[in-house]
């Protein structure tokens, strides 16, 4: 297993389902918290895990659940088969809380994995790649084969492994701000980052923050978003 937990880790999975990857967990002796919404498996997974001391349930939704809340000091490693509509806002939630989370290790649709690890110039770089990056390292570990599942999905899945940066790699002042100009810089993908921005800025202040007006949100590193940010939040 990927993850290799050891009996002192304090392991969070999201969405246990019937238990497939729980019962392997708990095996390590770890501290296993599970999060599920659907209350019929909540009910199923309280009979069939009631033995083990250091397991919790939790019925709850993993958008609103308060993952911090459940460290005791302690760094989180979070794992999960994560549904596709609900990944990226779940993704988005995980990374305001984390401070608390030393690993994150979640099966993917394999197009989503590769928008988070994509890189300034390719058509999967957009706005998930920076949300995440700016928190994370990304890395896709393997791909699962539809064959792997019943019913067989139509997509490729894949395995992939976040991990919080231990220190600030990028020093952004105003968050809301730079998330509110990444939004709009990928909205409609084929405009220049002129039209896209409009709204925010003008172009000085772009050539200022070593940005061409001309080129498109996709071709701009993640440097450029934060020199951007941080020029628009002092003159605020």
């Amino acid at each position: 297993m990927a993850i290799n937990p050891s009996a002192s880790d304090h392991v969070i999975e999201i969405g246990p389902g019937q238990g497939a990857i729980t019962e392997p967990l708990l095996a390590s002796q770890c501290q296993l918290d599970v999060v599920e919404l659907d209350r019929d498996l909540v009910s199923r997974l309280a009979v069939q895990f009631s033995q083990y001391p250091r397991f919790n349930l939790h019925s709850a939704d993993a958008l609103s659940f308060d993952f911090s809340s459940l460290s005791d000091g302690e760094k989180l490693r979070i794992v999960g088969n994560l549904p596709y509509n609900i990944s990226t806002p779940l993704l988005f939630h995980l990374m305001e809380q984390a401070e608390h989370i030393e690993d994150m290790y979640f099966m993917l649709q394999k197009e989503i994995v590769n928008r988070l690890q994509a890189r300034p110039g390719s058509k999967q770089f957009g706005r998930l790649s920076i949300m995440i990056q700016i928190h994370c390292e990304v890395e896709a570990l393997f791909d699962v084969d539809p064959e792997s599942f019943d019913p067989k999905p139509k997509v490729m899945s894949s395995i992939v492994r976040l991990r919080p940066h231990t220190q600030t790699k990028y020093r952004i002042d105003d968050l809301s701000l730079f998330e509110k100009i990444v939004k709009a810089a990928f909205a409609q993908r084929r405009k220049t980052i002129r039209n896209n921005l409009k709204e925010v800025c003008d172009e000085d202040v772009l050539r200022l923050a070593g940005i061409d007006p001309g080129a498109r949100a996709e071709a701009l590193a993640i440097e450029q978003f934060v020199e951007l940010s941080n020029q628009l939040s002092q003159e605020l």
